[in-house]
């Protein structure tokens, strides 16, 4: 069974000159899964939150592209804040890690890459139904 622990931050690799910098992502080099869906969330007004599920089975991994945010992962038993607020870094959340993306500064801009394409199937909506499944009751 996944744990937050299972979570980490990865440093990508920054390209930099004088005209600016690009740092490349690589499916199964610097991202730990082959990418089958990649969005991004913006215009997220003041006070509000992203997130707050968890999936059954697809990885993900979230950049702060622009601006700063939190993202809160919880495994069921424990809970770990992580501030994003460099493009060159990643945060790897395994599947069955419940998170919520809090704390937008203005501006802000969240790219998220998914192992898989989008199943409704595959979300854990509800708090208490991921415990329940963490805890392996019906």
């Amino acid at each position: 069974m996944t744990t937050i622990d299972d979570c980490r931050v990865i440093d990508f690799p920054r390209i930099t000159s004088r005209q600016g910098s690009i740092t490349p992502l690589e499916a199964m080099e610097n991202v730990p899964f082959p990418i089958a869906r990649i969005f991004y969330i913006y215009d997220v007004p003041g006070g509000a939150s992203r997130g707050g599920h968890a999936h059954r089975d697809v990885e993900q991994l979230i950049v702060c592209v622009m601006s700063s945010f939190d993202v809160v992962l919880d495994d069921g038993k424990n809970r770990r804040t992580v501030t994003l607020n460099r493009a060159y870094h990643g945060l790897y959340i395994p599947k069955q890690v419940w998170s919520e993306l809090v704390n937008f500064s203005s501006g802000a801009v969240c790219l998220v890459l998914a192992s898989d394409l989008y199943s409704e199937d595959d979300y854990f909506r509800r708090y208490d139904d991921f415990l329940k499944f963490k805890m392996g009751t019906p």
